[in-house]
């Protein structure tokens, strides 16, 4: 009896996966017969309306024709509904365009009737022409847009408020005219349009697929606190910076989750969908223009040319990598110590640009030899130097390994550079060397005098001076030569906190509101300049234009954040209320941390260049010789991993004051 019913449910489990995975050509088998039936219908309700809904009134001789005519004519349908794909479209969200094929279905089938019945056989009274197109076009249509009427109908009558999300809608126009029916016709989202918003004062009052437009941009807190908004959705691609952020600062005012449609381009493809939509990132808050930079120049600088970037595979090193590799160098090589990084990067790269001559090389700018080697056997004649050990705190607990990496691994690659004749070096500075506070801050300073002693002794023809410090590599006849002809033009480019990158603070606070809190936050009064990782590379790359030597690069950030307002927009553009749902802690001051951060010292000045957001700091001066002295004592004292590194280092550079 049991294998009885085993065979039973196998055998209904087999049906039911057939008609599982048959279930469309089940369904256009329906509407297959369904289109005969209404077809012939169709003309013969129009013979019997013509002549007073009596059969027995209908002449003969119509009736004959009809009778003819229909059969041949139902099949040439079918085969021209088939044709127009009107068994192949999904109903559940049939559009405009599947009306549009309806209706050029419809009209061809009419034309066809028309002619072949006349032509062949009978000229028929004129309402039947008119009422049986009528009919079979009425027919046809009903059936294919009955179940989405049907759903949108359940819909308005009986709305799940409950399960589903409250939401605004920000634009009026074509663009959120289309995100408004893919949220209407979307059975996955619980979400449901409420009201919508336009700043055209024409369009308030009235309605856009049944729902309300109530007012302007700047009624957005109290029209969610009316409507009960908890997401809204912003739809205007073609707005400016300055509108977008006015309209984010309006969202920002409400606890309701904010999402934007990011530009014009997902309109002009058609791509207006909310899959499309991004979540409201911080820095679309900030208060300043982007940095907009001549790519043209750019690509005339990079392209055909060899390029060397350290630590290719961090935040700052991996963009760099990204818009270097679209500018068609020669090569490119990527030198970077973390081989998980490197990978990711040179993936991705050769992913999308298979053509690229890359190189992807382990190792650590510490290590002398293995920078000497990849200088002579590539030769690159620009070198962006992003390789560096730049978490704070850390630092300050492992002083001397800062001093490593970042000072002395600044003095082995600047000098390979200048031994191999390479035509320009760029460091990637911040705005932490700017009297420092902690001793990172302090090695980046450090190694902006390098950068400035380098080119200072190279543009005097004393190149030969600068001593090989910890090198440990032969220096051969060529070498010696290549030194003494040196031409290698140094620079430093100094930003501040990059968004996004592996030390900001937002991946941080993201996490820990994902853990659903507390945001920490060391100060309340700490503030700092932000800008995104994009800008500071599109920085680092026209300061390579624009440099001549010796320059530091700044860029102006606009007026600084403060970190603590960071955290709880943050936590707003994500849905939440600040020390409601997500609590924010002080946990005070880290060591080395200063409430402020500053792009230049006071006795740099300023110098304009092209691009009215980028500046040069004038080099502050100091004796060469008596830096190099102290240089070299300081890498003895590293090496030896000395106690006292911090206050070795407060001798050199004297605007450091460590906390």
């Amino acid at each position: 009896m049991d294998s009885k019913n085993k065979r039973q449910d196998n055998y209904m489990q087999r049906i039911n996966d057939f008609l599982a995975d048959n279930h469309w050509k089940i369904i256009m088998l329906y509407l297959i017969i369904y289109d005969s039936i209404t077809i012939v219908l169709s003309y013969f309700l129009a013979l019997w309306f013509r002549f007073d809904c009596a059969v027995s009134r209908i002449d003969q001789i119509y009736m004959n024709a009809y009778l003819k005519f229909i059969v041949p004519y139902t099949l040439i349908c079918l085969v021209i509904y088939w044709a127009m794909r009107l068994y192949k479209s999904v109903w559940r969200y049939a559009s405009f365009t599947e009306l549009l094929r309806i209706t050029l279905a419809v009209f061809i089938t009419f034309l066809i009737h028309g002619i072949g019945i006349t032509a062949f056989l009978q000229r028929m009274p004129i309402t039947y022409y008119v009422i049986g197109i009528m009919l079979q076009g009425f027919f046809a249509i009903t059936i294919r847009f009955a179940y989405r009427f049907i759903l949108l109908l359940r819909e308005q009558v009986y709305p799940n408020n409950s399960q589903q999300k409250q939401v605004m809608l920000v634009g009026a126009g074509q663009a959120g005219q289309m995100i408004l029916r893919d949220i209407m016709t979307s059975t996955m989202l619980k979400e449901r349009v409420v009201c919508i918003i336009d700043d055209n004062p024409n369009r308030w009052g009235r309605y856009m697929d049944g729902v309300p437009i109530v007012a302007g941009t700047e009624s957005i807190p109290e029209v969610c606190e009316q409507y009960g908004i908890e997401k809204i959705y912003v739809a205007i691609p073609s707005a400016t910076l300055e509108q977008r952020r006015r309209i984010l600062s309006y969202c920002n005012e409400t606890m309701a989750e904010v999402m934007q449609l990011p530009g014009m381009m997902q309109l002009i493809t058609g791509k207006v969908t909310i899959a499309a939509m991004k979540k409201i990132e911080v820095e679309d808050l900030l208060g300043r223009k982007p940095v907009r930079v001549d790519m043209e120049d750019i690509y005339k600088y990079i392209s055909g040319k060899t390029v060397l970037i350290t630590g290719g595979g961090g935040s700052i090193g991996s963009e760099l990598a990204r818009q270097v590799a679209a500018h068609s160098p020669k090569k490119l090589i990527i030198f970077d110590v973390y081989e998980n990084n490197a990978y990711n990067i040179q993936l991705e790269l050769l992913k999308k640009y298979p053509f690229l001559d890359l190189e992807v090389l382990i190792g650590s700018v510490r290590d002398s030899r293995k920078i000497f080697q990849v200088f002579e056997k590539y030769q690159p004649e620009i070198v962006y130097h992003a390789a560096a050990h730049k978490h704070v705190p850390l630092m300050e607990d492992s002083p001397c390994e800062s001093i490593k990496n970042n000072t002395i691994g600044t003095y082995k690659t600047a000098y390979a550079a200048m031994a191999n004749h390479c035509k320009r070096f760029v460091l990637i500075s911040t705005d932490k060397a700017v009297n420092p506070t902690n001793i990172m801050g302090a090695t980046k300073r450090l190694c902006e005098m390098i950068i400035q002693v380098f080119d200072a002794k190279i543009k005097q023809g004393k190149a030969e001076e600068i001593p090989q410090l910890f090198t440990h590599f032969p220096i051969g006849d060529h070498v010696n030569e290549n030194i003494r002809t040196a031409s290698t033009e140094f620079v430093a480019v100094r930003f501040g906190n990059v968004l996004g990158s592996n030390g900001s603070v937002i991946p941080l606070f993201k996490k820990q509101i994902e853990r659903g809190g507390p945001v920490t936050v060391t100060h309340p009064d700490i503030i700092r300049y932000f800008m995104t990782i994009p800008e500071a590379v599109s920085l680092v790359m026209q300061a390579g234009i624009y440099a001549k030597g010796g320059e530091i690069f700044v860029l102006d950030m606009g007026e600084p954040v403060k970190v603590d307002t960071l955290a709880r927009n943050l936590i707003k553009l994500s849905g939440f209320i600040p020390d409601v749902d997500i609590k924010i802690e002080y946990t005070g001051l880290r060591p080395g941390e200063k409430l402020y951060e500053e792009k230049l010292m006071a006795e740099e000045g300023l110098l304009r260049t092209d691009n009215e957001l980028i500046h040069i700091g004038c080099p502050i001066p100091f004796k060469y010789d008596e830096f190099i002295e102290q240089l070299k004592e300081l890498m003895d004292a590293a090496y030896q991993n000395r106690d006292n590194m911090k206050e070795l280092v407060q001798k050199v550079v004297t605007t450091y004051h460590p906390e």
